[in-house]
């Protein structure tokens, strides 16, 4: 089960006990706008976010392993992260 909130990070919006997967997506350092998917240990789609205007993205997913993909114009980047139940993931993806 996952939930995707749109935008950017805002830490006062974590849920306590949560499972969240948050970051950034950059190019040459700068944001990037665009979406990040994710999808789960086997390569399933499960939910896609658009990134905020600074290339933030937000998931609230159930612990395990997870890729996550940013797709922005002319890009593409796969980043596998580690969920800890209750815990926080910062990812940060460079296209």
């Amino acid at each position: 089960m996952c939930g995707a909130k749109a935008g950017g990070p805002d830490a006062s919006t974590i849920k306590p006990g949560e499972t969240t997967i948050q970051g950034q997506v950059t190019r040459d350092g700068e944001p990037v706008t665009g979406y990040v998917r994710l999808l789960d240990s086997t390569g399933e789609f499960t939910a896609e976010v658009p990134t905020s205007a600074t290339g933030q993205f937000r998931f609230y997913a159930a612990e395990g392993t997870w890729t996550l993909r940013a797709l922005v114009p002319g890009a593409t980047a796969d980043r596998t992260v580690v969920a800890q139940k209750g815990g926080l993931a910062e990812v940060a993806i460079a296209v």
